[in-house]
């Protein structure tokens, strides 16, 4: 019984660390001209209109209102 779940334990955190390895970074360009690139995919919240991300540069999050974001786009890593 407690080989499974040490198994089960094990997989589990074998596929979260999966997943958190494969996010890539995005380039995001505002209306007056920056660039930001982000550490993963910046989430959007429809409710607010704000661009949440973190800051691939300072490994801060930040916000940025979406109607000063031009375009978001994946890297080439």
């Amino acid at each position: 019984m407690q080989n499974k779940i040490l198994m089960a334990s094990v997989f589990t955190a074998a596929t979260l660390f999966t997943v958190a390895g494969c996010s890539s970074n995005q380039a995001v360009k505002t209306t007056d001209g920056k660039t930001i690139i982000t550490d993963g995919k910046p989430q959007v919240d429809d409710e607010t209109g704000l661009v949440s991300y973190k800051n691939a540069e300072t490994g801060q999050t930040e916000q940025i209102n979406r109607d000063q974001v031009k375009s978001m786009g994946e890297l080439d890593n």
